[in-house]
């Protein structure tokens, strides 16, 4: 994304990139590797169907699952920016990309996460499902409930230093 450009068409909201992806499910994964994404996960919040996702590693050993659209748009501009001069940046373009597989639901609503995916974000049978706006997160079961009870801690605190206003 050039720096004179206007960061407001990426912003979650009645715009353009209105997922709104949001709730918690929990899902088995299949001894292949596919994991169902909820239905309202599949549809943009004009209700249209996403065909394809991008699905790769995420912070906190999660992974990230992004309708393609959204990544070809907002995520990929971001990374072309980053200087193959700069160590950090070769780290993160690295762990983004070189890990990142596409998605294609099935008519189940099945997608296939790759071995090396399931690995790293520690997917065995479960998985966590959480809907965060622009994308989804998928957790180990005990990783996520672990890192719930801390945040819980957290939460009122860290969303009054943000002034949240509802």
């Amino acid at each position: 994304m050039p720096e004179s450009e206007d960061i407001s068409n990426y912003i979650v909201g009645p715009g353009r990139w209105s997922f709104g992806f949001n709730g918690q499910y929990r899902h088995s994964l299949d001894e292949k590797g596919r994991l169902s994404v909820p239905a309202n996960f599949r549809r943009d919040a004009a209700g249209n169907a996403i065909a394809r996702f991008k699905l790769t590693v995420g912070f906190e050993r999660c992974l990230f699952l992004f309708p393609s659209e959204y990544w070809q748009a907002v995520v990929e501009p971001q990374l072309l920016q980053l200087t193959i001069m700069e160590a950090e940046a070769r780290l993160v373009t690295r762990m983004l990309l070189s890990r990142a597989a596409d998605c294609e639901p099935d008519r189940q609503g099945r997608i296939m996460v790759p071995a090396p995916l399931r690995q790293y974000a520690g997917l065995d049978t479960e998985a966590i499902v959480n809907g965060i706006y622009t994308r989804v997160e998928i957790w180990n079961v005990d990783k996520w409930l672990a890192y719930e009870s801390e945040a819980e801690a957290a939460f009122e605190e860290t969303a009054a230093r943000y002034k949240i206003r509802f």
